[in-house]
C-alpha cells in the first residue's frame, strides 16, 4: 500500500488574454482563467494509475491563493484521496527554492512512498521545484520520467532522452519523479467522482517559509515581445537560389 504525493499548481489557461498589469512585473491578473499546469496533470495521472494497480491513498498538494481550490477540487474528482492546500498569495515571486521549503515544511508528517511532480510549469517552466524539492527532502529522483513500475521497494522507470532515444533506470523507494507531459492518457472526471469530490478532505495549511527561507527569485519587468519582418529575395537560377534558400533555413531558421 502506497503513499503516493502529487505536486500540482495552478496556472493561466493557454487562452488567456494576456496583458501587462500597471506595476509592469506580472500580467493582469483579473484577466485571467486557471487551470492545472499540463504536466502535472500528467503526473496526477500516473500517481491514480500506481494506486489501481498496487492500492494506497494519492495526496495532492498545491501552493498559492483562495482560487487554487478549484484545480485542487478537479484532481479529487479524477480520483485523488485528498489534498493539502498550502496558502499563499505572491506565486509570482516565490521561486522554485521557495515554493519547493513550504512544500518540504508541509510534507514533513506525511512520509510519502512516492512524490511525483510534472517536469516544469506552463507559466515560468524553471523545471526545478521537483528536484530542489528532492534534496530539501533527501530522496533520489529521477527526471523526464515516461513510465513507472513499481517492483517492491524498487521503481522501474522509462526516462525520455533527446532524439527519440529512452533511457530505463531503476532506483529505491521512497523517491521523488518528475513526469513528462504525453506520458499517459489524461483521464476526465466522472460526475460520480464530482460529487465525491465535494466530501474529500482538504486541509489548508499557511505558507510560512521557514525562517531564513525568503523568496528567491524577483521579477523586475514583464513586456510584450516586439515584432518585425524581414523579406529575403534570393537571384540567380531555380537551382542555386533553392540552394540558397535550404542553406539559410538549415543553419540560420534553423527549420529543417
Amino acid at each position: 500500500m502506497m503513499k503516493i504525493v502529487v505536486v500540482i499548481k495552478q496556472v493561466p489557461a493557454r487562452d488567456s488574454f494576456l496583458r501587462v498589469d500597471p506595476g509592469g512585473a506580472w500580467i493582469q491578473e483579473s484577466d485571467l482563467n486557471y487551470e492545472i499546469n499540463e504536466p502535472d496533470a500528467y503526473a496526477l495521472e500516473a500517481g491514480l494509475q500506481l494506486k489501481e494497480k498496487s492500492g494506497g491513498e494519492v495526496v495532492v498538494v498545491s501552493t498559492g491563493p483562495a482560487r487554487v481550490a478549484s484545480t485542487i477540487r478537479e484532481a479529487l474528482a479524477k480520483g485523488a484521496d485528498r489534498a493539502i492546500h498550502i496558502e499563499q498569495e505572491d506565486v509570482a515571486g516565490a521561486g522554485p527554492l521557495a515554493t519547493a521549503r513550504v512544500i518540504a515544511s508541509a510534507l514533513e508528517t506525511e512520509k510519502p512512498d512516492l512524490i511525483l511532480t510534472g517536469l516544469q510549469s506552463d507559466d515560468f517552466g524553471y523545471g526545478q521545484t521537483g528536484v530542489i524539492l528532492a534534496e530539501l527532502m533527501g530522496l533520489p529522483h529521477a527526471t523526464i520520467i515516461m513510465n513507472v513500475e513499481v517492483n517492491g521497494a524498487s521503481l522501474r522507470l522509462k526516462r525520455e532522452l533527446e532524439n527519440g532515444y529512452f533511457q530505463h533506470v531503476e532506483m529505491p523507494l521512497p523517491a521523488l519523479l518528475t513526469m513528462q507531459s504525453g506520458s499517459n492518457k489524461l483521464r476526465y472526471a466522472t460526475l460520480m467522482g464530482i460529487k465525491k469530490a465535494k466530501t474529500k478532505e482538504v486541509r489548508t495549511i499557511a505558507g510560512v517559509q521557514p525562517e531564513g527561507a525568503g523568496t528567491s527569485i524577483r521579477i523586475e519587468r514583464v513586456y510584450m515581445p516586439g515584432s518585425s519582418k524581414q523579406s529575403q529575395i534570393f537571384d540567380g537560377p531555380p537551382r542555386e537560389a533553392a540552394a540558397k534558400l535550404v542553406e539559410k533555413l538549415k543553419f540560420e531558421a534553423r527549420v529543417l
